[in-house]
């Protein structure tokens, strides 16, 4: 493993750490002697990474640092490329716009070999139908899940009835042919479904729904029998 890997090892570990961890726990995960890690966490700190702690007592990493992604290997860089591309041909307006930037973003600050690279990588992605937009923006319907705020919907079932109801958003489903606003309904005191295609109307309410997403997420997670990762 070469040091630029390791510094990015380090740099993952820490992320996922919420409490300080011990730098001779993080000298085991890594395989290096605690000198090495003393080192590399003094290195990483120079670099603008803000990792509070010392010797004896642990380290933090406090959110907001984040390395280019030339310091990604080539098959991560690769993967975050296809996955940019798809959005940037299967996405909504919006998300093809945001997509296409990150790309060039990504590109602007690889080495030229890399960027070569990536030019001729052989993960494409194959033809498939762009949704055609729908009565209610995306974008709203992110934006209500990202500011937890309940949102007042006129949706429309399969049998073509239309009801009023109002619903905490917590996630949004992307598949092939549809996509699914999940959230608890207030009308029916559950989780539920909604396709993009069948909202008639959404209007973002001031008033933020009483538990948080993640809470929300997990529970609706358990309850359809999903992994918690992934």
């Amino acid at each position: 493993m070469s040091r630029s890997e390791r510094l990015l090892d380090l740099l993952n570990i820490l992320r996922r750490k919420r409490l300080p961890v011990s730098g001779q726990a993080l000298a085991d995960e890594l395989g290096v002697s605690l000198r090495t890690l003393y080192r590399d966490v003094a290195t990483l700190q120079a670099m603008g990474a803000q990792i509070e702690g010392e010797s004896g007592v642990g380290y933090v990493l406090r959110p907001g640092f984040l390395l280019p992604p030339l310091s990604f290997p080539i098959e991560e860089l690769e993967t975050l490329m296809l996955g940019a591309r798809w959005v940037a041909k299967r996405g909504d307006e919006s998300l093809r716009k945001h997509a296409e930037s990150a790309l060039g973003r990504i590109s602007a600050v690889l080495p030229v070999d890399m960027r070569d690279a990536m030019d001729a990588t052989p993960l494409i992605i194959g033809p498939g139908s762009v949704l055609e937009n729908h009565a209610v923006d995306p974008v709203l319907l992110r934006k209500a899940i990202r500011t937890e705020r309940k949102l007042a919907i006129t949706y429309r079932d399969g049998r073509d009835t239309a009801t009023e109801r109002v619903i905490w958003p917590f996630a949004f489903a992307f598949f092939d042919q549809v996509r699914l606003l999940i959230g608890w309904c207030e009308l029916r005191g559950d989780y539920r479904s909604f396709r993009a295609d069948r909202l008639v109307r959404a209007e973002l309410l001031e008033a933020r729904y009483p538990r948080r997403r993640q809470i929300l997420l997990a529970e609706w997670r358990k309850k359809q029998g999903i992994p918690t990762t992934g």
